[in-house]
């Protein structure tokens, strides 16, 4: 009987095992980082560890530190979570030497997966099917091909090949990221095919020798080879299910497998599916398939740790669930992920947190809560939303309506991407695959209207003059905006998007909008002819009647950053002083950081003549290599940060001299 349990990982995870051991009645331990001493999972546990570091190598993937806390805090068993060492046959055979009770498959059962080429040959004999693949580039004459990590999983060391000559730099740089991800830089290469479908079945298996299938998941929405959006069940014919499922519980079977692990599958559009990986451990999509069967996957996976049976009669599953990655990047960027204090993270009409729903509804597992900061070292991810409906569009509506509503301040989220693909007729048709997004360029814009981010820009105005004058000590009785010279116009600059926007208005001396305008100077772009009103204002609330139709627009102001969310959608803007003070200038044709990290490579020297989109540098952040590419034709210039050197946000990376 597990009595205490340490979950060896943090965030959204480390809650989530939390939240069943605190349903179960069972004792909870968490380690962290120093960089994670103040964040949510700290706080919920019974007792916490402190890991003295900041990076995964430093603290979470430390074997001995783990187990040292363990010792000290009393826990008797290890959770893994869903991350760093839960597919790390070592760390299980620690554990469990230790005299621990280890949550998850026989560190034997690991280690005959997480090589995947050799779990292809040993499935392979047991008949599940498979795609040809390679470890020799010289045995390689077709394309497209992907290099693909031996080791851990994540989307992480995987690159499509289309072509011979692009062969060389690919497997580079996999190896480079599998090694920096998982300390195993082998990659293998396999056919790679167009248009698949990404779809894995949730299989248990018990000590007792049984193996069952729990559901399956649709996961092809992905971004970088990483899953954004998953549902349950994959909308599939049920015999291609039927037989999904029951390659599934072969290669289960083959390895004698015990606890909660996830085969993944590629589905052609020929209706034929390839084995591509089985994930030993609990997949962070699970919930999809929680609130489908109505089962706890963590609280099974306790039991089954304890050599208990699994249910002698498992629930069918009905409705549909859809899950969003909440993550920390910016979308358009090229996935760039961001860092930052996360202000505000509200999301209106959570039914649930990390547990089942009594009907149709939103699950919300977090990591993050206003007030979090979101560091470089770890994943981008900061929330799983997650809805379910008796249908697969009413899930989709109640979801892309909640998220669209979401008021998210602080850091650039992937939310507008999420609401769009949601909300697309392809998405709606279920005309998805891996390659979605490369084809659906669409799904990209913003779900604020370029025209309509003078309205927001006016309201973030209004708000900012309203929280003045209610802060004012003189004359407050006046109306917000109001002046002596009525026929001059009150001008507020923000920082937006696309540049600068400048905002102007005059009040009349009855408080009313008597004038307005609005021009985004880097876009070219004024504000639309509109006829507006202003209804009311307050610091963090304004309301505007926009020809004929009140419109409100919530405001939340940080300093001089100011958040507005509307109907439309959000605009993240920085009030800018009257009266700027001068600033060190940058270089012309400076490359700067855009996040903290490490550059890996340097790819060019100085003197070197390049041309706009060439590579010039590799920078880590995040666990994920990031491309430094040429923004004009010229000459290198400067390079002043060699390979292996730290930077922070905005540090110059080089200087190409047109």
């Amino acid at each position: 009987m597990i009595t205490r349990l340490l979950v060896a990982n943090r965030g959204e995870i480390a809650r989530r095992v939390f939240a069943t051991c605190r349903a179960m009645g069972v004792e909870t331990v968490a380690v962290h980082s120093d960089e994670d001493a103040d964040a949510p999972f700290v706080a919920e546990a019974d007792q916490a560890v402190r890991l003295p570091g900041a990076t995964p190598a430093e603290t979470y993937l430390r074997v001995d530190l783990i187990l040292d806390a363990a010792r000290r805090s009393g826990a008797d068993a290890v959770h893994p979570g869903y991350g760093f060492l839960a597919e790390n046959a070592e760390f299980a055979a620690a554990v469990t030497d230790a005299g621990l009770t280890w949550v998850g498959p026989p560190a034997k059962v690991i280690a005959a997966m997480g090589d995947k080429l050799a779990a292809k040959a040993l499935l392979a004999e047991a008949g599940v099917p498979m795609l040809p693949s390679w470890s020799d580039t010289d045995e390689i004459t077709d394309f497209p091909v992907l290099v693909k990590a031996s080791a851990g999983g994540g989307g992480r060391g995987i690159r499509i090949v289309r072509d011979a000559s692009a062969l060389a730099e690919a497997v580079a740089s996999a190896r480079r990221e599998a090694a920096a991800a998982f300390g195993d830089g082998t990659v293998f290469i396999e056919r790679y095919v167009e248009r698949g479908r990404h779809v894995e079945v949730q299989i248990f298996g018990d000590a007792h020798g049984r193996v069952v299938a729990l559901g399956d998941r649709e996961c092809s929405i992905q971004r970088r080879h990483q899953k954004i959006v998953e549902e349950a069940p994959a909308v599939v014919p049920e015999r291609v299910r039927t037989a999904l499922h029951e390659a599934a519980v072969a290669a289960g079977r083959a390895v004698d497998y015990l606890g909660a692990g996830t085969v993944e599958f590629l589905l052609a559009p020929t209706g034929e599916f390839f084995f591509l990986e089985m994930n030993t451990r609990l997949q962070v999509e699970h919930p999809v398939t929680e609130l489908c069967t109505g089962l706890d996957l963590v609280g099974l996976q306790l039991l089954v740790a304890e050599g208990e049976p699994l249910p002698a009669t498992l629930p069918v599953s009905s409705g549909h669930a859809i899950e969003v990655r909440l993550c920390a990047e910016d979308a358009g960027a090229g996935w760039r992920p961001d860092t930052g204090t996360l202000h505000r993270f509200t999301v209106s009409g959570v039914a649930a947190e990390f547990a089942g729903l009594a009907g149709p509804g939103l699950r919300l597992d977090s990591g993050v809560v206003a007030g979090s900061v979101v560091g470089v070292h770890y994943d981008s991810m900061l929330a799983k939303l997650v809805a379910w409906g008796r249908t697969r569009a009413e899930a989709t509506r109640l979801l892309s309506t909640a998220l669209a509503r979401a008021e998210l301040h602080g850091v650039t989220t992937n939310r507008d991407l999420l609401v769009r693909v949601l909300r697309s007729p392809a998405f709606a048709a279920v005309e998805i695959d891996t390659g979605f997004l490369d084809r659906h360029a669409e799904v990209f814009a913003p779900l604020l209207p370029a025209d309509r981010l003078p309205l927001a820009a006016l309201a973030a105005a209004l708000a900012s003059a309203a929280g003045r004058r209610a802060d004012a000590r003189v004359l407050a009785g006046l109306p917000s905006g109001w002046r002596n010279v009525s026929a001059v116009p009150q001008v507020t600059r923000f920082s937006g998007p696309d540049g600068e926007i400048e905002v102007r208005y005059r009040l009349d001396r009855t408080g009313g909008l008597a004038e307005w305008s609005a021009d985004l100077t880097a876009a070219d772009l004024t504000a639309a002819d509109l006829t507006v009103a202003l209804v009311e204002a307050s610091p963090d609330r304004v309301v505007l009647d926009v020809d004929g139709v009140r419109r409100a627009y919530r405001v939340h102001r940080v300093g001089s950053a100011v958040f507005v969310d509307g109907l439309d959608g959000a605009a993240s803007l920085a009030e800018l002083p009257r009266l700027p003070l001068p600033t060190a200038e940058v270089a012309a044709g400076s490359l700067l950081a855009p996040l903290p990290g490490a550059v890996t490579r340097v790819h060019v020297q100085v003197g070197q003549r390049v041309a706009a989109g060439d590579l010039l540098l590799t920078l880590e952040a995040m666990k994920l290599e990031h491309p430094v590419l040429a923004p004009t034709d010229g000459v290198v210039a400067e390079l002043p940060v060699p390979a292996g050197g730290q930077v922070r946000t905005g540090a110059v990376l080089a200087v190409i001299d047109n």
